[in-house]
């Protein structure tokens, strides 16, 4: 694929080594002035090649943002497709302890022998992955200009990224997000838990934009009842539902999957990108 580089076997001190696609936007220039915003987007062997996808199909990331580059809808940006390995639950399942797991949750992780990497995870993105991609290619830096997006629990380890390195990322979009997670009879407490978490630690508006959506069908129909508490903890800090620091948006028959993802792929990038009113 045109304009799509490839680090194979990025390595790494904290997690195992994985593949890092960079997709550079048309007409990328390394000396443009401003420099250009990234998206940090996790579950990267999903975004671009059908052949690589877990289903065969991808969220068209290229097609999409090369139109509303040249429609004007948003200004070009790079995006940073992380893979995902074999512990993928491991290391975007958030881990804080302030999340307060029930001792059962903590046994059977010991049990499984799943030790949570999130921690790390994140650590490798901002202090190995992010200082590579800004080294060899002409990103802006700043906070407001660097943003992480990932589906299902992807979207849980966007926000978690956002809640614990504000300094680094200015935005979140957080697709079909993975409340429930866990084996049926705990899945609510772990939704409870988690919603509780963040509602703690989300900050009050002011830099940072967060994106939420869900759909109704499949795996995304048990979605519904958590976000709702998840906005309302959003609302009570401050925040304006449709306002350009959040939104959350519900989609009637949208599964979970790639397919849906894709579909809805240009509102993310188009809320993130959109210049502050």
């Amino acid at each position: 694929m045109e304009n799509l580089l490839r680090y194979k076997n990025f390595s790494s001190e904290l997690v195992r080594s994985r593949n890092i696609d960079v997709w550079l936007p048309p007409d990328y220039d390394p000396k443009r002035p401003e420099g250009y915003p990234v998206f940090y987007m996790h579950d990267g062997q999903n975004l671009f090649i059908p052949e690589l996808s877990y289903t065969g199909i991808t969220w068209e990331v290229a097609p999409t943002l090369t139109r509303l580059i040249s429609e004007g809808a948003i200004e070009p940006v790079i995006v940073v497709g992380i893979w995902n390995t074999p512990q993928r639950f491991p290391e975007y399942m958030p881990a804080s302890p302030e999340i307060g797991f029930p001792e059962s949750v903590v046994e059977d992780l010991a049990n499984q022998e799943v030790i949570l990497l999130s921690d790390q995870y994140l650590e490798f993105i901002v202090n190995e992955l992010k200082p590579e991609i800004d080294s060899q290619f002409n990103t802006r830096t700043d906070r407001e200009s660097t943003f992480t997006i990932g589906a299902s629990m992807g979207g849980l380890i966007s926000l978690y990224a956002l809640v614990n390195y504000p300094d680094i990322f200015g935005g979140a979009g957080c697709v079909s997000t993975h409340w429930p997670v866990g084996h049926t009879e705990i899945q609510d407490l772990m939704a409870d838990l988690l919603v509780g978490y963040f509602t703690e630690t989300i900050f009050p508006p002011e830099h940072h934009r967060i994106y939420f959506d869900y759909g109704t069908d499949g795996l995304d129909s048990l979605y519904e009842n958590h976000q709702l508490k998840m906005d309302a903890a959003m609302a009570e800090r401050g925040y304006v539902n449709g306002s350009d620091l959040w939104l959350t948006l519900k989609f009637e028959g949208a599964d979970h999957s790639e397919d849906s993802w894709r579909k809805r792929f240009d509102g993310i990038a188009t809320f993130l990108l959109s210049p502050h009113r």
